[in-house]
């Protein structure tokens, strides 16, 4: 008895492994990030105030 009983428990252990048959896998689609371009007066903004301080600081003294 014990090993009928254990051969329907592993029966059906063993059928619900394969129950959902095959499913295909989805195909994810990449996302495309489009990021703007800072305009071209940002990066002589930064250089420009430091000569400023400088020759005012130069100046001053």
């Amino acid at each position: 008895m014990k090993k009928l009983a254990l051969a329907a428990a592993l029966s059906v252990v063993a059928t619900g492994a394969i129950a959902g048959g095959y499913v295909a896998p989805t195909v994810v689609e990449p996302v495309v990030v489009v990021e703007d371009t800072s305009s071209s007066a940002g990066g002589i903004l930064v250089p420009a105030i430091a000569v400023l301080l400088l020759v005012l600081a130069l100046h001053h003294s």
